[in-house]
C-alpha cells in the first residue's frame, strides 16, 4: 500500500492531520495538499501527479516580413 493511500485512509478514518503528519513522517502542508486533491480528484490522488508543466509554454508571434 502507498505511503499516499496510508495518509489519506488515516485522516478519512478520523485521525487528526497533525497525528498522521507525526506517525508517516510527512508534513501537514503534505497532507493538506493531498487532502485537497483527493476532494478534487478522486482516486487519482493516489499515484503521483506528472511532474510536467500546467500549461503548455507560450508560443511567440510568428514574424511578419515587410516585403
Amino acid at each position: 500500500m502507498s505511503k499516499r493511500r496510508l495518509v489519506i485512509s488515516a485522516v478519512l478514518a478520523g485521525s487528526s492531520q497533525s497525528e498522521v503528519a507525526r506517525r508517516y513522517g510527512v508534513s501537514q502542508g503534505w497532507i493538506s495538499r493531498l487532502m485537497s486533491r483527493y476532494r478534487l480528484e478522486g482516486d487519482a490522488a493516489f499515484e503521483p501527479a506528472s511532474p510536467g508543466p500546467r500549461a503548455p509554454p507560450r508560443r511567440r508571434p510568428a514574424r511578419r516580413s515587410w516585403r
